[in-house]
């Protein structure tokens, strides 16, 4: 999201003019879920995706023609409709996107959210009266507004509706009554942004290396713990977020581990491992994972029990780590490791819907 409004921004600072498209509804097997987005510059740049691939010529197209225009634009897309066949949606989904101008004051303010990412859910809402016409706002996790403007009437009743969005964590279209007695309504899409995930790797080891690559590759930030300096340092780890070469107690109270965190363990080494198990199994990251043989587990799991761990904290416990992809290889049990974190981010998502 971040990436895709900073390439816009450089676009604008070009002088190109832009269109914003957003998936505002999805029936049935949409290859993007609402709220996806993609950015068209009046040269036929793009940034972003609202199909994965399906339709983004034809909405390049009418990006294009809302540029010329100045006006907002609703596009459908679905198997009953011959242009969605021509742009290959013919995997049995629908989608509504909704294109609208973005100029250089709408940019601004994803400076005032920047400080939000990876921190807090916040709400783009686009509103206007009977369609979506573009004005926008955006409500941070402390309540307070960027950018745009309702109206003082509509402020509340429009705030009480995103957070109940926030809560859910769900992205939708809802139709906003008038405060008292008033008839009027407006359509207000609510666009939830939830945190970028984390990823801790307690241990500098080889197999972090890859880790760390795919991990900021899917926009986790990322985070190497480790006290000793020949595995912890910025050669073997350039571009991670977060270098904490110091023991895991005093490295977790620097790292703030909630629902949105997941921690591996990859040293093997129980002074550095255990006291880190101890912290994230007792904490709310989504994911904790211990790299090791069957016979270190049960050692492992030994160990924590008679440290004090309950067996239902242990039970959260994947380890040994990782999908059983097969592979052996470093690269090849980073990724298995990423790939089961990924898997349980989802699933997360979908029990808490």
């Amino acid at each position: 999201m971040f990436e895709t409004y900073e390439k816009a921004k450089t676009w604008w600072e070009e002088g190109e003019r832009l269109v914003v498209a957003t998936v505002t509804n999805t029936w049935g097997s949409s290859p993007r879920p609402v709220g996806s987005q993609m950015m068209v510059s009046s040269s036929g740049k793009v940034a972003g995706s609202v199909s994965g691939g399906c339709v983004e010529g034809a909405v390049l197209e009418a990006g294009l023609q809302v540029i010329e225009e100045g006006k907002p634009k609703s596009l459908h897309f679905g198997v009953t409709d011959e242009n969605a066949w021509e742009v290959g949606l013919a995997c049995g989904g629908e989608i509504d996107v909704f294109l609208r101008p973005l100029n250089g004051k709408a940019l601004e303010h994803w400076r005032a959210v920047k400080q939000y990412r990876g921190e807090f859910c916040y709400v783009l809402i686009t509103v206007g009266p009977r369609e979506l016409v573009g004005e926008e706002r955006i409500l941070l996790g402390s309540g307070d507004w960027v950018g745009g403007h309702l109206g003082k009437n509509w402020e509340e009743p429009i705030k009480e509706r995103a957070q109940e969005f926030m809560e859910d964590r769900t992205s939708g279209t809802a139709r906003i009554r008038a405060p008292e007695k008033d008839p009027e309504t407006l359509t207000c899409f609510f666009n939830v942004k939830e945190p970028r995930p984390t990823l801790v790797a307690v241990g500098g080891v080889h197999i972090s290396i890859p880790l760390m690559f795919f991990a900021d590759m899917l926009n986790f930030r990322t985070v190497v713990v480790d006290p000793r300096k020949m595995f912890a340092n910025r050669e073997r780890f350039p571009e991670v977020d977060h270098l904490l070469q110091t023991w895991p107690e005093e490295a977790f109270q620097e790292i703030t581990v909630d629902s949105y965190t997941a921690v591996a363990m990859l040293t093997h080494d129980p002074k550095i491992d255990d006291p880190a198990l101890k912290i994230a199994l007792k904490s709310e990251a989504f994911y904790v994972g211990a790299l090791g043989s069957k016979k270190t587990q049960e050692e492992r799991r030994k160990r924590l029990l008679e440290a004090g761990i309950s067996q239902k904290s242990l039970d959260r416990l994947h380890a040994p780590i990782g999908l059983d992809l097969g592979g052996r290889a470093p690269e090849e049990i980073a990724l298995a490791v990423m790939a089961e974190i990924v898997q349980k981010l989802h699933q997360r998502k979908r029990v808490r819907s």
